[in-house]
């Protein structure tokens, strides 16, 4: 494994120290190895979204043009939908 130096503040290396003297962690490295794993997990489902959304953006704008929609008419007609929904 390679060894880095990572600057804390006190009061994260305090919650590291204090994760590692109740037990729930054998080591600091067991908590940032946590913590990176966490940080890839978000990191791929963030690229997943975007991947999400940059499919939705070509959908729509492949598509066909939009329309012109009256904002009043609109709402109107989904209050009415949600009423004769119950």
């Amino acid at each position: 494994m390679r060894t880095l130096t990572v600057s804390l503040t006190p009061k994260q290396a305090a919650r590291l120290q204090g994760a590692v003297d109740s037990g729930g962690y054998a080591s600091n490295s067991e908590i940032v190895r946590e913590a990176l794993r966490l940080w890839e997990q978000r990191e791929e489902l963030r690229a997943l979204e975007l991947e999400r959304l940059k499919r939705a953006y070509y959908e729509g704008m492949a598509s066909g043009d939009g329309q012109e929609v009256d904002r009043a008419a609109f709402l109107r007609a989904l209050k009415a939908e949600r009423a004769a929904r119950g």
